[in-house]
């Protein structure tokens, strides 16, 4: 788990306002850095390695393979998430009761 991933875990964890967060959760072929069942929400956290290489291409076929299963995909610069975890996090929550 990345440092940004481990900050934003540390606010997730135990369910804030009820909504259930999981951190690498299995789905399909993929790992998912978060996963909320409820809304039926990826969260995926992008740090500079998601913008090198085949990477783009790859995360675009990740993320439509998920919303053709129903899943909708987030994706959060880490940077934002390394500026405020917090108002990443609650963020996520609000996407997430939605």
């Amino acid at each position: 788990m990345s440092l940004p991933e481990a900050l934003l875990w540390n606010l997730l964890r135990g369910s804030p306002e009820g909504v259930s967060i999981r951190r690498q959760h299995s789905f399909g072929p993929y790992v998912l850095d978060f996963y909320c069942p409820q809304a039926k929400c990826a969260i995926e956290i992008d740090g500079i390695a998601h913008d090198m290489g085949d990477r783009p291409q790859r995360d675009a076929l990740r993320a439509a393979w998920l919303e053709e299963q129903g899943i909708a995909v987030v994706r959060v610069p880490a940077s934002e998430v390394l500026k405020s975890a917090q108002d990443v996090a609650e963020g996520i929550v609000r996407y997430c009761k939605r």
